[in-house]
C-alpha cells in the first residue's frame, strides 16, 4: 500500500513552529520550562511544531539533548499537534536521529542543510536519500538554504524516495523561489516559506501554503493571523501583521541573523517565560537593547 502523507502535508501548509529551547541556570536544558513552551503553543492553536530546529539552537545542543527535546515534545505535545524533527549532521547521525524520531512517534523529519563546505548537486540528492531511504514511513522535508542548488534535483530526490513531500525554503528570493518550485514539481510538494513572516506574503503569492515561526514562540495569536489572511488571499490584512512584526524581525535579521535565537528568549525572558540564555556562538542582548524587545512583546496581543 502506498502511503499517501495526507495529514503530514496538511500540517506543514500550516505556520510550522520552531519552538526555542530553554535552559536551566546550570545550562542544562530545562525541561519544565521547555513543556511550559510547547503547552502555550499548543493552547494558543499551534497544530506543527518542530523540536530541533534552528531557532531550537540545534546545531548547540549535543546529540543526548536532542533527543530530549525531541521526547520532550513529542510526549507534551501527545494528538495535539504534528511533529517535525529536525535532523542533521553527518550521514549516520541524520539517520540514528530519524529512526528516533521515528520510534518515539513523530510524523515527519526536517533535514538541516549540509554543512560541509563542500556540497555538489548529486551529492546533496545523496545525502538526503540516505536520510529519507531510512525512514520511509516518515515524511520527509529537506531544508533548503543553498541558492546554487536547482529544482530538478529535488525531483531526483523525490522520484526516488515518495516520503519527501515537502520542503523547507529559506533561500531569500522570492523569484529564485518561485522559479525552483516550478521546476522541481509546483503541486507535487508543500511548500514552507523558511524564512517566516517577513517573507511569507511573497512566498505566498508563489505558490508557499506554509511558513516557520519562531516569533510564535511569543505570540502565537500574531503568526496564527498571518497565515489566515494569507489564506483567504487577503494580502492587506496579511502586510498589516507583518508591519506589526517588522522591527522584532528586523532586530533577529541584524548582523547576518546573529542574534536570531537571541531576541526571542529575550522577548520570552520579559514576559517571564524562561530564562534569556542562549549557547555560544550566540550571545545575549546588550542591556541597552533588551528594553525595546521587551516593549515589542508587550505591545502585542499575547
Amino acid at each position: 500500500m502506498t502511503t499517501t502523507f495526507e495529514t503530514q502535508r496538511t500540517a506543514l501548509a500550516d505556520v510550522v513552529a520552531i519552538p526555542v529551547t530553554p535552559f536551566a541556570e546550570d545550562g542544562s536544558v530545562d525541561p519544565a520550562a521547555h513543556r511550559a513552551l510547547l503547552r502555550r503553543l499548543l493552547d494558543g492553536g499551534v497544530r506543527t511544531l518542530t523540536p530541533n530546529g534552528n531557532t531550537g539552537e540545534f546545531y548547540a545542543l549535543t546529540p543526548q539533548e536532542r533527543q530530549l527535546v525531541t521526547e520532550l515534545t513529542i510526549d507534551e505535545a501527545g494528538e495535539r499537534a504534528m511533529i517535525l524533527v529536525g535532523v542533521g549532521h553527518d550521514v549516520p547521525t541524520a539517520v540514528a536521529s530519524a529512526r528516533h524520531a521515528r520510534e518515539r512517534g513523530a510524523g515527519m523529519v526536517m533535514v538541516h542543510q549540509p554543512v560541509h563546505p563542500y556540497v555538489s548537486q548529486s551529492g546533496w540528492v545523496d545525502y538526503h536519500r540516505a536520510i529519507a531511504e531510512a525512514v520511509p514511513e516518515l515524511g520527509v522535508v529537506p531544508y533548503i538554504r543553498n541558492a546554487q542548488l536547482h529544482g530538478v534535483r529535488l525531483a531526483e530526490l523525490a522520484d526516488a524516495c515518495p516520503n519527501v513531500i515537502g520542503v523547507k525554503y529559506a533561500v531569500p528570493d522570492a523569484a529564485r523561489f518561485a522559479a525552483f518550485a516550478r521546476d522541481a514539481g509546483l503541486d507535487r510538494f508543500v511548500w514552507v516559506a523558511g524564512l517566516a513572516e517577513p517573507y511569507a506574503p511573497s512566498y505566498f503569492s508563489a505558490g508557499a501554503t506554509g511558513f516557520t515561526s519562531g516569533l510564535v514562540n511569543v505570540a502565537p495569536s500574531v503568526s496564527l493571523n498571518m497565515i489566515e489572511a494569507l489564506r483567504s488571499g487577503d494580502y492587506p490584512a496579511a502586510m498589516k501583521v507583518w508591519e506589526q512584526i517588522r522591527r522584532f524581525e528586523e532586530l533577529r535579521a541584524a548582523n547576518g541573523s546573529a542574534n536570531n535565537v537571541t531576541v526571542v528568549k529575550e522577548a520570552l525572558a520579559s514576559l517571564g517565560l524562561c530564562r534569556r540564555d542562549v549557547r555560544p556562538p550566540s550571545r545575549q542582548l546588550p542591556e541597552d537593547e533588551r528594553a525595546e524587545v521587551a516593549a515589542i512583546a508587550a505591545g502585542w496581543s499575547i
